[in-house]
């Protein structure tokens, strides 16, 4: 090991950094041996890598007029998959080239068979992978005869061959057998979304059938029972009978007070006729404690959007009702760029977190779905701070 260079009498200390040579180490050392059997290494690895790609192709191409091809060309797609993964543990053991696993297949849900088919077809992974060793063919000999003369030829220079060699190896092994990184992150993501949205609508379902069966469906039942008990005694006892119509009417009277509640949960009509501003107004006004609005939008968001953030602010508005003790709140709309911020604060108790099972976790699902933030900031004590972030998208 050598030590750092004398500082010249009028040098900085930056200029200092930017002119020190890196550490010297022998030619010879343990990382050229690695780059120089990874180098020999490639012409069987490609060999064997080329005539697997050439054959699978091949016979799958000659087979496709028949049920197997197809079968075929997936199954050495997933074999290629397994390929490429010796290919990244040799590169990472002899080259140092840390290079991430692609993301697993997927797991067929409905259509098993049909489809993994598909998207095993489809896996971009596979074909690279495929395409890789296609090309490493001509290069696995020209690196291993390279190398080898160079053994006995070359061998002062040999370190600098193999260094450049192995640079091309790295470069190859990056672009074809590396997972693209924000790919492979959106995919993951939209897959839980996706099954996010599904679990939240099927909740949905059944609490607007558990609704109209416990509600407005038991009342009209009744109702229907009244009635005809009143059509019976109409002729006997006109004035009992005048009695359970009066009843009745009001059982009518509650029964659509319930369907407009249950209107207004799955989508009210404020909302759709006026907008947000007057929508969380509305809702604001239910709320137990008093509730300044304030919405700065120059226009009105797509209506899918528009009704994630009504939702969001009416259950915010129930929590604090029911939780924080709060003696006021207030609620922020407006639009910043191409995003929609919504701030809900309160002077309770505080306290409120994603895992208490006041529906805060419910919210943060439903906002990431469609790419949405939220945030909660409640110290015990107070005051509570939530904050929720969605994507503008114009009204068409």
């Amino acid at each position: 090991m050598t030590a750092p260079a004398p500082r010249s009498p009028g040098s900085t200390d930056g200029r200092d950094d930017r002119e020190r040579l890196p550490p010297v180490r022998l030619a010879y050392d343990s990382h050229t041996w690695k780059e120089i059997a990874h180098l020999l290494l490639n012409l069987p690895i490609s060999v064997f890598g080329f005539v697997y790609a050439f054959t699978v192709l091949w016979v799958s191409g000659l087979l496709t007029l028949t049920v197997v091809g197809i079968p075929l060309l997936a199954a050495s797609l997933l074999g290629a998959r397994q390929l490429g993964k010796m290919e990244r543990a040799r590169a990472r053991a002899l080259l140092g080239v840390r290079v991430d696993e692609p993301s697993p297949m997927p797991r067929a849900t409905r259509g098993a068979g049909t489809q993994r088919l598909w998207m095993a077809l489809k896996d971009p992974v596979g074909w690279r992978t495929l395409l890789y060793d296609f090309i490493r063919l001509p290069w696995g000999i020209l690196t291993f005869c390279t190398v080898l003369t160079s053994l006995f030829v070359l061998w002062p220079v040999l370190p600098f061959i193999a260094r450049g060699l192995a640079n091309a190896d790295r470069a190859m092994v990056r672009g074809l057998l590396s997972p693209s990184d924000e790919l492979e992150r959106r995919i993951a993501e939209l897959e839980s979304d996706r099954g996010v949205v599904v679990d939240t609508a099927a909740a949905d379902l059944r609490r607007i059938e558990r609704d109209l069966h416990d509600g407005a469906q038991a009342r009209l039942v009744n109702l229907a029972m009244g009635l005809g008990l009143a059509k019976e005694k109409l002729l006997e006892d006109p004035d009992s009978a005048a009695a359970m119509v009066e009843e009745a009417h009001g059982e009518v009277k509650l029964a659509l007070q319930e369907l407009r509640d249950l209107a207004r949960g799955i989508h009210p009509a404020v909302l759709t006729d006026r907008g947000l501003d007057a929508a969380l107004s509305s809702v604001a006004s239910r709320c137990t404690v008093p509730v300044q609005v304030t919405a700065d939008l120059p226009a009105r968001p797509a209506p899918a959007i528009e009704g994630i953030a009504y939702f969001t602010v009416s259950e915010l508005l129930q929590n604090i009702s029911k939780h924080s003790g709060a003696r006021r709140a207030s609620v922020d709309v407006w639009r910043t760029d191409d995003r929609l911020l919504i701030q809900v604060q309160d002077d309770g108790r505080g306290g409120a977190s994603l895992d208490r099972g006041t529906g805060m976790r419910g919210l943060a699902d439903r906002l990431g779905a469609v790419d949405g933030l939220f945030v909660v900031d409640s110290p015990a004590g107070g005051p509570t701070t939530v904050t929720a972030e969605l994507p503008w998208r114009d009204r068409s």
